[in-house]
């Protein structure tokens, strides 16, 4: 396997990984929100960022299966996955105090 091929594997299970722990995290804070008003304050940017690495985790897998089969549309999907993950670090930096 080629070294972006791994990189981008690499990329794609930390994406899917963070995806399934903010998805967790936003069930336990609407079950929570009820009793706790600061996790409806948090519920904005929770949601902001798990629509994010749902779009980070569906482009990274089509950047993944591109390089691994072969496709002549491997190098667009691989600028669209390197792109999301600027814009997702864009993201984060504008959102810190």
């Amino acid at each position: 396997m080629r070294p972006l091929t791994v990189l981008t594997g690499i990329l794609l299970g930390s994406s899917a990984a963070t995806t399934f722990g903010l998805a967790a995290t936003l069930v336990v804070f609407l079950v929570l929100s009820g009793e706790n008003p600061q996790f409806r304050a948090e519920l904005p940017l929770l949601v902001r960022y798990l629509a994010v690495f749902v779009g980070l985790t569906a482009v990274a897998s089509l950047g993944f299966l591109g390089l691994a089969k072969n496709k002549p549309w491997r190098l667009w999907a691989q600028l669209a996955t390197w792109a999301s993950v600027a814009g997702l670090a864009a993201l984060y930096w504008s959102t810190r105090p």
